[in-house]
């Protein structure tokens, strides 16, 4: 353990075990996992990018899902695939600092992205004549830079809120990254107002973005039974929300979970709903859409016959 002055200048992240086999097991498991979910996602980002049938609002947004997925998987999964092998388990207070603000900014741009991915539902079923004059290009820009502008605001309040707190010592880390409340929990000094502001940060973004899905999909729904008679067209139309509407249940129950609770409550569980939040969603994401999206699969196959034609 290393202090300076009675303040500590690096944290251990004690991860997952201290099983040399298993750690040995979850560092091939978690690469494994990494590396579909990179590829998943940048393979998202380039199929909208190169067919021109996927340039509209619904697959911009999900561009910059994939693109946030792509980053906060990044913030983690490096770090704790190189901890799992190292013998010193240590990061830097620096270091805690960047990863814990550049994980928690996507992770905040994450939910204001599916709200407004929502919002993009509503306005093309309940208002499908006006879908593209709604959704215009410039809208669509100011929606997403809102949801960057938002997250990394937030994700600046609380991280220098928490890094402000004085550590004295231990410098064991619960965890296998930089997450608020474990590390709240190493503080020397009254952790209140920073509990406080989390629940308020966690409960205006996420909860509202959350609130605002539901809105949107109770108006969705009651559009699809009240205007569309064929069980095709309602089929359709249930099917074009039905991957977002998944990733959104999984996203915030997770994240509500694990946030929404008082600092004491957290236990070592966490750490699993912390590796299916910040590791296996981002993966995920790109098989929710893919699967399930007729013009993403149809894309896909182009691209692939296009690459074995040549």
């Amino acid at each position: 353990m290393e202090w300076m002055n009675g303040t500590v200048t690096e944290f251990i992240l004690l991860g997952f075990t201290n099983d040399p086999v298993l750690q040995i097991l979850l560092f091939f498991v978690l690469l494994l996992v990494y590396i579909i979910t990179l590829l998943g996602n940048i393979g998202i980002i380039t199929l909208i990018h190169i067919d021109v049938r996927l340039h509209t609002p619904m697959y911009f947004f999900l561009s910059h899902l994939s693109f946030v997925d792509v980053c906060y998987s990044s913030v983690i999964a490096p770090k704790t695939l190189e901890n799992l092998l190292a013998e010193q388990k240590t990061i830097s207070f620096l270091g805690c600092a960047l990863q814990m603000y550049f994980y928690a900014a996507y992770a905040n741009v994450e939910c204001l992205l599916l709200g407004v991915m929502a919002y993009d539902r509503y306005v093309a079923i309940c208002s499908p004549f006006l879908y593209t004059v709604s959704m215009n290009k410039r809208f669509c820009s100011l929606l997403v830079t809102g949801a960057y502008l938002g997250g990394f605001v937030n994700s600046l309040i609380h991280t220098t809120m928490a890094f402000h707190l004085t550590f004295c010592g231990p410098n064991l880390i619960s965890h296998f990254y930089c997450d608020v409340p474990p590390l709240l929990k190493l503080s020397c000094t009254d952790t209140s107002v920073n509990e406080l502001l989390l629940f308020i940060i966690v409960t205006l973004n996420c909860t509202a973005a959350f609130a605002t899905i539901m809105v949107s999909y109770s108006y969705i729904l009651s559009t699809i039974l009240r205007r569309i008679r064929s069980t095709e067209g309602r089929y359709k139309a249930f099917n074009t929300c039905a991957s977002h509407f998944t990733a959104v249940l999984i996203f915030f129950g997770t994240i509500l979970f694990m946030y929404l609770r008082p600092k004491s409550s957290y236990s070592n569980q966490d750490k699993l709903a912390a590796v299916f939040y910040a590791v296996v969603i981002p993966m995920l994401n790109p098989m929710i859409y893919s699967l399930r999206n007729k013009e993403v699969k149809g894309a896909l196959n182009k691209a692939i016959k296009h690459v074995f034609a040549r």
